[in-house]
Order: structure tokens, then sequence, then C-alpha cells
């Protein structure tokens, strides 16, 4: 996984950019009209992308400042304020929020970066692994929101290409087991990556080398990897899957245990 703020926070950027060249020309009634998560509408992602903006701002004062990161008290009055305003508001709000949490990841400089430190959610964070979870969660509503307005619209390259190498750890946390053993091979393309895939009581996902010889009878899956990272982030239904390649597996199969979130 790339360890460097920098990536994270140039895909976060050019993530903030796609999203206002889609919405900022959409009128209230586009606004209202549903999502990819179909309990939102666009407007609701956008107010979700807002409010997580302002709670990213939080554990970055949090982080900086060597305090314990907000838990949920802090939230739900977060939320609740972003839950009262119109479509309109929310989405020329989340615009504006989400741009001035970026501008504080754009502008840290190598100290801060190096000092920031957050434990949350049982895990150790720094400045990258902050930008990398900011961007799971801004990429694929991004997602969310473009492919209501364009179905053939996909992750962006960049993100992709930085949160495949994560999905191991997203598939340990959000991964619903099914009880039937497998164990799967992955094979993705742009970029070219192996892993893996193995359920049952657990799921587990592990990279793996491109030059391992795969075990004899092993399930195979190839496709590409922004359906890989959409799959693993639950959204990969049948109309918004690419071809792609399984033998000894059916996506079918492995899509509920991927609910996403």
């Amino acid at each position: 996984m790339e360890t460097s703020p920098a990536p994270w926070i140039s895909a976060l950027r050019h993530s903030h950019d796609r999203l206002q060249a889609a919405v900022e020309s959409l009128d209230p009634g586009q606004l209202e009209q549903l999502s990819y998560a179909s309990e939102w509408s666009i407007a609701q992602v956008l107010s979700h992308l807002g409010s997580q903006a302002e709670i990213f701002g939080l554990f970055l004062d949090a982080g900086l400042n060597g305090q314990d990161p907000p838990g949920p008290e802090a939230f739900a009055p977060i939320w609740d304020v972003w839950n009262a305003k119109n479509p309109q508001a929310q989405a020329s709000d989340a615009l504006r929020a989400d741009q001035v949490t970026l501008e504080r990841f754009e502008s840290l400089d190598a100290g801060e970066q190096a000092r920031l430190h957050l434990h949350m959610f049982g895990m150790e964070l720094g400045t990258a692994e902050l930008a990398r979870m900011r961007l799971g969660e801004h990429a694929l509503h991004t997602w969310d929101v473009a492919v209501a307005l364009d179905p053939a619209a996909t992750v962006a390259p960049d993100a992709v290409a930085l949160l495949v190498d994560t999905l191991d750890q997203l598939a340990g946390r959000t991964a619903k087991p099914d009880g039937e053993q497998r164990k799967v091979r992955v094979a993705t393309s742009d970029p070219d990556r192996q892993f893996t895939l193995e359920t049952g009581e657990a799921v587990t996902l592990v990279a793996s080398d491109n030059e391992t010889v795969p075990e004899l009878g092993l399930s195979e899956l190839r496709l590409p990897a922004e359906a890989f990272v959409r799959l693993v982030y639950g959204r990969l239904d049948p109309a918004h899957t690419p071809p792609a390649e399984a033998a000894g597996v059916d996506l079918d199969e492995l899509r509920p245990i991927f609910p996403g979130f």
C-alpha cells in the first residue's frame, strides 16, 4: 500500500473536482433523484460527504493536537444539521465543506504530516491512513452519484490504483461470511494484481505475488481492478459489471459476501 500521503491527497483532489463537475449544475429535481445508494438521493449522498468532511476536520484537529478522536456523540449533531438542509443546500454546502477539508489535507507541511497520529477504529492512523479512509469513502460515493447520471461511469482510475491495494483490510472489516468454503485466485487488470480470496466461517483476501503459480483446481476470477474494487465495496451488481472471466466460482455467489457500506 502507498504510505506517502501525497498520492492519496492528490486523488482526493481529483475526486472532489470530479464530484463538483458532476453536480454543480444539477437542478433540484435532479438532486432528488435516487443515487446508486438506493436509500439515498443524490442530495443525500452529498449531504453525507459534507457531514463526513466536517467529521474528518475534527479527526485532523485531534490528530495534530495529540488528542483522542471524537466519538459518536460528536457525530449525531453534525448529521442532524445536514439532514435538516434542503437538497440544494445539501449539495452546495457539501462541496464547500469538502473543499475546506481537502485544503486542510493539502496544506499540511512535512512536520504536520509526520506529527499527525490517531488511534481510531482499532487502528493506528497517520496522515496517509486518514487520507486513505477519506478517499475510499469519497471516491465510491462520488461513483454513487456519477453512475446515477451516467450508467457507464466508473470509479476514478487514480483512486482505483490506490484502493486496490487496501482491499484486504476492507474485506476483513466488512465482508459477511456465508459459511461456504471457497478458495479463489483473483487476477485484476489496470492495474495488474493477484489475490487469494477464501470464504467460509471467515473471509480473507490476501495479496499474492504475480509470479505465484496457482494451485491446481483453484477457482479463478479475472476482472478489471475497478470492478474488483466495486465488488469489495458492495457496488458490483449485474447491471454494472464489465466483462469478467470466472472458473469454478460465480460472481453471484460473491456479491452477497460484500454488502459494502
